[in-house]
């Protein structure tokens, strides 16, 4: 036998003996597979039979990597809400259950990612390998583990900062007809929270694909992609999917919660949330009530919304601070799914589409708008300096509309006019743009001074940025003090309204050249 012979044996003996190995240490595992069939697939469910012991909202494979959720267990037949497309199923295909309900991966690694709700990448970067798996509903925390809400989350905004404040763990309503800057206003408070070590999630619910990759493109153009996490569901999508996306999205943002980290969620929007599981129940032919919306509508927000909260410190001490959007229609804050959110949520900011249209943006009509928590979750210095604006901005939006009907005008009404209008002025803000704490505080200052009184209505803009840019010439130790929210000494206060007034000097008129003006 020559030498390629005798190895080429050699190798095959030693297959063989590895081969006979294997067989004796071979254990057959025998495992239980529940399968069933497709009766029938249409528009975002499927109807399945063969499946005895699936489970409620237990999550079923079909083939071509669709997944279900079994909604109505019923006796004859499963109703599943398919998180993928119906065309790609037909009747007869194989349904298997996985025995378990469900769950989006979590963790830090999802920060600065865009995913749709079952954790799939749509940034063009490799799939989120988080380090946990959590179940998209879950219990809200008990009432003994929550603590007061007490700590201000700052939006950068001035009039929701100064007179509707929003603490971490509150949940504030954001509504209003569309196209009235909800969405920006969510948008900027997740840009003000750059260095507040606050992470964001930002869930689109069946948003244009537009305005999905508009708000991505703002975040990443200021940086805020660093510590947010966008959850995506686009409005031609599977309703499936826009459903369970606020649940997936508030399991990302919990996993951090119970880390000790203080957390951000945006929902854009729940009507559209509410429209999908309207959709849904309907072809699931679940009973409608009211404007066709299930039964349970109300439950399906409030137990999403009643899972962000505050922590106890034994517990962590993290928070999670919930904004649901809600879109109106013609004004109508009294409609089905509005009532149903305002008595779910801690507060509202309504903004007005006449408001709007007069260029008042952002266009928060403060009357309509509260924060039940209130003074609670603001800094001692806001909570001082926003008591008298708001009191003087009520008492001048009720003289506004008392002067329309030409009535007159004594002196002291006409300058609480005055000063309502310059208090308006300085409440607008241009978009993503916020405004750190201490330059609101001084802008807050002055007005409460009336030293814009002598500056001309268009001119506001203008002084205002002068002011702001006058902080700078503050003391270090008094910007620090003032960035804290911390009350200043009357000392201090006089040095601010110092500088305040040289700041706005220049461009206030003499009150010689106001009557000169009136005059002619």
């Amino acid at each position: 036998m020559t030498a390629p012979d005798q190895l080429l044996a050699n190798e095959l003996e030693q297959g063989l003996r590895g081969l006979g190995e294997a067989c004796d240490s071979f254990a057959p595992r025998i495992g239980v597979r529940e399968i069933g069939h497709v009766r029938s697939a249409s528009a975002g469910i499927a109807r399945v039979t063969g499946l005895p012991n699936v489970g409620y909202e237990e999550l079923l494979r079909f083939p071509r990597d669709v997944m279900g959720i079994a909604f109505n267990v019923d006796a004859d037949e499963i109703g599943v809400v398919l998180l993928g497309e119906h065309w790609q199923l037909q009747a007869g295909d194989e349904v298997e259950r996985t025995g378990r309900v469900m769950d989006v991966p979590v963790g830090e690694e999802l920060i600065g990612r865009v995913i749709d709700p079952l954790g799939r990448p749509l940034d063009d970067r490799p799939a989120p390998r988080g380090s946990r798996r959590l179940p998209i509903e879950r219990p809200a925390p008990a009432i003994m583990d929550r603590a007061p809400v007490a700590e201000p989350l700052q939006t950068g905004i001035k009039v929701i900062d100064a007179m509707i404040p929003i603490g971490r763990g509150q949940r504030e309503l954001l509504l209003g007809d569309r196209q009235t800057g909800k969405s920006s206003i969510a948008i900027d408070t997740i840009l003000n929270q750059r260095d507040k070590n606050v992470f964001c999630l930002y869930c689109a619910i069946g948003q244009r694909t537009a305005s999905v990759a508009k708000a991505v493109a703002t975040l990443r153009a200021h940086g805020a992609m660093e510590y947010t996490t966008v959850v995506v569901t686009e409005g031609n999508g599977p309703p499936g999917l826009s459903y369970i996306a606020p649940y997936a999205a508030t399991s990302i943002a919990e996993h951090l919660m119970a880390e000790g980290q203080d957390v951000l969620i945006v929902y854009d929007d729940l009507t559209q949330h509410a429209r999908a599981y309207r959709e849904l129940s309907l072809l699931l032919r679940r009973p409608p009530g009211r404007e066709a919306f299930p039964g349970d509508i109300f439950y399906i927000h409030s137990r999403l919304l009643e899972r962000a909260t505050h922590l106890r410190e034994e517990e962590g001490g993290g928070s999670l601070t919930a904004l649901p959007i809600i879109e109106t229609e013609a004004q109508d804050i009294s409609a089905y799914i509005p009532t149903n959110l305002i008595s779910i949520t801690d507060g509202q900011v309504y903004l007005s589409p006449s408001l709007f249209e007069l260029g008042m943006l952002p266009a928060v009509d403060v009357g309509k708008s509260v924060s039940r928590v209130g003074g609670k979750a603001q800094f001692k210095a806001f909570r001082r300096e926003a008591g008298a604006l708001k009191l003087a901005y009520a008492q001048f939006e009720e003289l506004e509309t008392f002067a329309r009907f030409g009535a007159r005008l004594d002196e002291h009404t006409r300058r609480r006019i005055d000063h309502g209008r310059r208090i308006r002025a300085s409440l607008r803000q241009p978009e993503a743009s916020p405004v750190p704490v201490a330059e609101q505080l001084v802008v807050l200052m002055a007005l409460n001074e009336q030293l814009f009184e002598r500056v001309p209505l268009e001119r506001m803009p203008e002084a205002e940025h002068a002011l702001r840019a006058a902080v700078t010439d503050l003391p270090e130790a008094l910007r620090r003090r003032l960035q804290a929210g911390e009350v200043v000494t009357a000392e201090q206060h006089a040095r601010i309204i110092e500088v305040a007034r040289d700041a706005v000097a220049s461009i206030a008129v003499n009150p010689e050249d106001s009557q000169e003006g009136t005059t002619s």
